[in-house]
């Protein structure tokens, strides 16, 4: 019996500053698809962004710091991790 969740690094992120409003969804789908990272952003109702991305451990380095650079007319504050082993396996990434 094969089980929903894949064994895939993936990390769950919160990013705080000025992240909506500033074209930061579409510049985090843009990196993702560059890096080959799957999952999805989305902007909390709180005035966060929320992603969840998922690929090679080098890719997703390499993402966490350009989400931590942000578009240029957004300010990140701040971006806290949350790695998992295990997640639901995603097909491409996209903004929700």
């Amino acid at each position: 019996m094969s089980s929903q969740l894949e064994d895939i690094p993936t990390v769950k992120m919160k990013i705080t500053g000025k992240v909506q409003g500033v074209g930061f969804r579409y510049f985090v789908m843009r990196q993702a698809q560059k890096l080959s990272i799957k999952g999805w952003v989305s902007n909390n109702s709180n005035g966060n962004v929320e992603a969840l991305a998922q690929g090679e451990k080098e890719g997703l380095d390499h993402f966490i710091v350009k989400v931590k650079q942000g578009p240029t007319f957004s300010s990140v504050e701040d971006v806290s991790l949350n790695w998992r082993n295990k997640a639901e396996q995603y097909s491409g990434f996209e903004i929700i």
